[in-house]
């Protein structure tokens, strides 16, 4: 067991740093200021922009396979990356990349749909979650009914990250009603891939951070046949999958985004005087740096190991889980205190803390929350599906 980053990870941990630091952070004023006029934080072509100049620098498609011109670098450098381009505000990811299940895509498939996303000249959303089916996934209502060589979907679905903006649509509809309650949902639904432009449509849904999802109407859409993505009704399969990935990578945000909060208000406490001293010397800003210090390790590991064990090609849901749970909780907790710290300016939005504040809270709702992470986590225990530190 080496528990160190090997020289390689290490390098491309400090050229991915340098890259936030230099490109990234310098526009987060701008980013800031964006958002209070209710425009995007970062204009679609300066994302591009800086995503050809990280390819410049080698980084484009941290871990798409090498066949697809990807750096193909592995989950737990993709962790490390995450962890360092969360250490921002600005919404900016790397090119190159594609959703998981979008590999699950046959030849022409692939060729149509794959290959543009990667090249960045399509994108691509996953949806799932309904109005009356999120965590629940068994009460997916939205139906796919076959007529001839088409499928014809009807139904909504909500909270889709990247709705607005996407040109297709990898969307979960039941295809077999009777197969679907039978298997207690999860059989009888499939994943279609949709074009925007055969039919549906996207309506944005304002929240009290960043981002703003989609909610997604089918009406009577109809899709070829050969837009199925896996195999007819087994779609639950890959929504799992999807989520599953999804899982560990809110766990990597949170550790980034906690890091440099932390490091916010460790500068601060320092320079804030008050009754002659910097709060630095108060014991209670110490131990809320202490506490925030050791949790975002602990986080930390629970990330890597999740990620080192998907790079195994062992299952890594029970991890993943973990993982998601005490590193949205985690991200929490830090942001709270680092505003507690910074007292009155850290609740202004001058600073970035109450953004943070704001994008933190989503962490535990999303791709599942904190409460179904416990009753997976608690269930896979009960049951025996996973053994106390059969991990290590």
């Amino acid at each position: 067991m080496y528990l160190r980053l090997t020289d390689e990870q290490r390098m491309v941990q400090k050229a991915i740093r340098k890259f936030v630091e230099k490109e990234l952070m310098p526009l987060e004023n701008e980013v800031l200021r964006n958002e209070r006029e209710g425009k995007p934080g970062l204009a679609p072509e300066k994302l591009k922009e800086l995503q050809l100049k990280a390819k410049e620098a080698g980084f484009w498609g941290i871990n798409t396979p090498e066949e697809y011109g990807g750096a193909n670098l592995g989950h737990v450098m993709q962790a490390i990356v995450l962890m360092e381009v969360s250490k921002t505000l600005v919404p900016f990811q790397f090119g190159g990349s594609a959703d998981n299940i979008l590999y699950y895509a046959n030849e022409e498939q692939k060729k149509k749909y794959l290959i543009p996303t990667i090249n960045g000249e399509k994108k691509s959303c996953f949806a799932m979650t309904e109005p009356g089916a999120g965590s629940d996934t068994r009460n997916i209502k939205m139906t796919a009914v076959k007529d001839g060589d088409e499928w014809v979907l009807n139904g909504e679905k909500t909270f889709i990250t990247g709705g607005n903006d996407a040109d297709f649509v990898m969307v979960i509809a039941i295809t077999d009603k009777e197969r679907h309650q039978a298997s207690n949902g999860r059989e009888g639904v499939t994943c279609f891939i949709v074009d925007r432009e055969m039919g549906w449509r996207s309506e944005p849904i304002y929240t009290m951070g960043p981002s703003t999802p989609a909610s997604l109407i089918f009406e009577n859409v109809r899709v070829p046949e050969e837009n199925i993505l896996g195999e007819l009704h087994h779609g639950y399969k890959l929504g799992l999958e999807w989520i599953g990935y999804a899982r560990w990578v809110v766990g990597a945000r949170a550790v980034g985004a906690a890091e440099r909060l932390l490091q916010m208000a460790i500068d601060y406490a320092k320079e804030r005087v008050t009754f002659g001293k910097p709060i630095a010397e108060r014991q209670a800003i110490q131990w809320m740096i202490a506490d925030s210090a050791v949790e975002i390790e602990a986080a930390k590991w629970l990330v890597l190991n999740a990620a080192f064990t998907l790079d195994q090609g062992e299952d890594n849901r029970h991890l993943a889980s973990m993982a998601k749970l005490f590193g949205a909780n985690m991200g929490n907790r830090v942001v709270d205190r680092v505003m507690q710290i910074h007292g009155g300016m850290g609740y202004t939005k001058e600073m970035p803390i109450e953004r943070w504040y704001r994008e933190a809270r989503l962490w535990r709702i999303y791709d599942g929350t904190d409460e179904i992470q416990r009753l997976i986590i608690a269930r896979n225990l009960i049951k025996g599906h996973v053994k106390l530190g059969q991990f290590i």
